[in-house]
């Protein structure tokens, strides 16, 4: 290419177009002259390649010393800084005095070696740690077997392989050919890569383990789901490469883990670069499946790769579900984190301002920052050489589309030691992460002569409990302390005050005048609620001073989203309470079945605000308390054999318990390993009915592994159901 074609093509700024896609290809020549070859001399003469082995089956010890032999892929799959073993058969036996050859590794469609695009791969006589290199491990009759070894920095993705030999008058290089195509992965088990982990349980968890249990619920009723991740399912790896490629994301930086869960965490939703998934909150799903139908990650990425389009919908544990997908099929750990009670602080001040009229109704128009009852991001585990020492390790970041970082809906990677410290000044969006783990949670009463009263400042709500999956084990693990000092702890206050300094914005006095405390108290409770049935609420007030006091209550009753947006209020009752002095009283208040199902939203939530005056002394006491209903559950049952290879009967039940008919009903049946996700449809089930659906499966898979139900239908969604399952290895094997 001409200097001038370059300038007027590329702007004068590079000679190369970008290099931004792993699935573009350019053609390598096969042979490379220098001049002509004299007459009588034939290049088939000199060492010519025959054929190449990759040793890429399963049970081959490429697959299993690298932890790639679970990728339902059969191309060769290895992790970097690690030593693989291929062979080479030539025409003749190789001469190493004589001849001369290397090994070539190719990415892009304009492979540069600068860029580590192009990799010529020297043969040594000893390989060194972190460089590229092949050594002759083995000479046998016509073939030579090499042990290759790639840097622990290099690009992740899948690479072209040559072979190109050496003549006096040139190179001759193999044709291109598909079957020795090589995909490099990151490796948490190479101490000189960027993402090594030095637990070997940690990695079986946070890399290998293809099934997870993301929390949900409210933090007095945490509830539980499992996701297939499926990471090692067909076609998954490809999907992910192929994320990359759609973000136009240069290859030369798909080697750093800091660049890739970044790229990846504005790529998992569509918001403003057509990534996976569009987010609904607004209960309306028409077009798209509802985000509590999905049961893992596979149908929503081979979806998004086979229609090259976002997928509808999700909502945050889907977005975090998938973006867990793509961190570990690249090979980065990670794992699903869920915090109870999050703020969506929309003015970043550290503070949720939450507006009440003088009736103690919230003022929805001034109310602006939301308390999610839980939000779920990702942590993936990496070095941070660009923060200073102590902030590598766990890094939070966010693929729900909040708020924009650096012109995208992105968040992260922040390193969770910098929000722990307060230390918000290191990239990436560390003030967004402590703002929706720390903020204080304010009630002001916004008056009619447009003065604001702080009725009460709580700074314990927020970032209430912050979990994730036991590794190994499906428990709960609390990784609040990880996050956070205890509340009330000097180093808590110290880390609120180093945030406060790099800039975290805090209205140091909200202007309003602080209210003395009440002579009474009031409370309430929620009793257990289930889906269909009728429960009450119980309030109670106590009465600490000498006097008589008479007072106006009201309870309103609401549907909320989990983001904490109201939707409906189904409930509203007043009542009138006289407290003699130093006396206590109980009201209870019955709440009917037939009040909330009408509206109920898919999360089954329903929010309960308290606002009692005493009239004496115009004391406003407001509580407020959200609940989860409890959901009927979808029976799995697996009557008989389970063996690999074998067929395996798997039995679906549900029984609507509700007193009315469910319209279009569809039941989603999941399990990695043993079967392709499945769905099907019931156009009704009448209550007290139980449908019941039968499929026949053939596992692939052998050990534990899981089944997973979930259902969807106009009326009532969030329904579960799941079946741990031990499948034994054919009795050959």
């Amino acid at each position: 290419m001409s200097s001038e074609t370059s300038a007027t093509t590329f702007g004068g700024r590079r000679s190369v177009p970008p290099n931004n896609s792993n699935a573009a290809e350019d053609e390598v020549p096969t042979v490379e002259l220098q001049g002509l070859v004299p007459r009588g001399i034939s290049l088939q003469d000199y060492l010519n390649v025959m054929n190449v082995h990759l040793f890429k089956e399963r049970w081959d010890s490429n697959k299993v010393d690298h932890h790639t032999d679970k990728y339902d892929n059969n191309k060769l799959i290895v992790r970097r800084g690690q030593s693989f073993y291929i062979q080479i058969d030539f025409n003749r036996p190789y001469n190493p005095n004589r001849d001369l050859f290397r090994v070539e590794y190719v990415i892009g469609r304009y492979p540069q070696e600068n860029k580590g695009t192009y990799i010529p791969v020297p043969v040594v006589p000893e390989l060194q740690r972190g460089k590229w290199g092949a050594k002759v491990v083995m000479r046998e009759d016509r073939s030579v077997r090499l042990s290759v070894q790639s840097s622990p920095e290099c690009i992740v993705g899948k690479f072209r392989m040559y072979v190109a030999v050496w003549t006096p008058y040139g190179i001759i290089r193999t044709r291109r050919n598909p079957e020795t195509d090589t995909y490099i992965l990151f490796n948490p088990w190479c101490e000189e890569d960027a993402v090594y982990l030095d637990d070997e349980r940690e990695r079986e968890e946070y890399v290998l383990n293809d099934i997870g249990v993301i929390f949900h619920g409210e933090f007095k009723d945490i509830k539980n789901r499992s996701w297939s991740y499926g990471q090692f399912e067909d076609g998954i790896l490809d999907v992910c490469l192929y994320v990359m490629d759609k973000a136009e994301m240069d290859l030369s930086g798909r080697g750093n883990p800091i660049k890739v869960s970044r790229v990846g965490s504005a790529m998992i939703n569509a918001k403003d670069d057509e990534g996976v998934i569009v987010g609904s909150w607004d209960n309306i799903y028409s077009y798209g499946i509802p985000p509590s139908a999905w049961t893992g990650s596979v149908d929503i990425l081979l979806e998004y790769r086979s229609s090259e389009s976002p997928v509808r919908y999700g909502q945050c544990w889907v977005f975090a579900g998938v973006f867990n997908t793509f961190l570990r099929c690249l090979g980065i750990p990670a794992r699903v984190v869920t915090n109870y009670f999050s703020a969506h602080d929309n003015d970043a001040n550290l503070q949720m301002d939450v507006f009440l009229e003088e009736d103690g109704n919230v003022n929805s128009k001034l109310t602006k920052d939301s308390v999610w009852n839980y939000h779920c991001w990702n942590e993936a585990w990496m070095k941070r050489p660009d923060l200073p020492v102590g902030f590598g390790g766990w890094q939070a970041v966010d693929s729900t589309p909040q708020e924009n970082s650096d012109g995208m809906y992105r968040c992260g990677p922040a390193s969770v030691q910098a929000i722990k410290h307060g230390h918000v000044c290191f990239q990436f969006d560390a003030p967004f992460v402590f703002a929706e783990v720390n903020s204080d949670l304010v009630y002001i009463t916004a008056k009619k002569d447009g003065t604001h009263v702080v009725e009460g400042v709580d700074s314990t709500h927020i970032g209430k409990l912050i979990v994730t999956k036991q590794v190994g084990r499906d428990g709960m693990q609390d990784i609040t302390d990880t996050y956070k000092f205890q509340e009330g702890q000097e180093e808590e206050r110290l880390a609120l005050e180093t945030a406060l300094m790099y800039g975290a914005k805090k209205a140091i006095s909200t202007e309003a005048i602080l209210k003395p405390r009440s002579d009474v108290d009031m409370d309430f409770e929620v009793e257990n609620a289930v889906l269909g049935k009728d429960f009450k609420i119980t309030i109670t007030f106590q009465n600490n001073s000498p006097n008589h006091y008479t007072i106006s209550a009201y309870l309103s009753g609401n549907i909320v989203f989990y983001t904490g947006v109201s939707k409906a209020e189904f409930k509203k009752e007043t009542f009138d309470v006289t407290l003699g002095p130093l006396s206590f009283k109980k009201e209870e208040v019955p709440v009917r079945a037939g009040e909330y199902l009408g509206q109920l939203l898919e999360q089954a939530s329903l929010h309960f605000f308290v606002t009692a005056r005493v009239n004496e002394t115009k004391d406003i006491l407001a509580k407020q308390k959200s609940i989860v209903l409890t959901i009927p559950r979808i029976i799995i049952k697996v009557p008989g054999a389970k063996v690999v290879g074998s067929d395996m009967v798997v039995i679906v039940e549900f029984t609507n318990p509700l007193k009315e008919t469910l319209q279009n009903v569809w039941i989603y049946l999941d399990g990695p390993g043993l079967m392709r996700p499945k769905r099907k449809m019931f156009r009704e089930i009448r209550p007290n009915t139980t449908v019941q659906w039968e499929e026949v499966c053939q596992p692939w898979v052998s050990g534990p592994r899981k089944l997973i139900a979930s259902m969807t239908s106009d009326t009532l969604r969030h329904v579960y159901g799941e079946l741990d399952v031990v499948i034994q290895r054919r009795p050959s094997e």
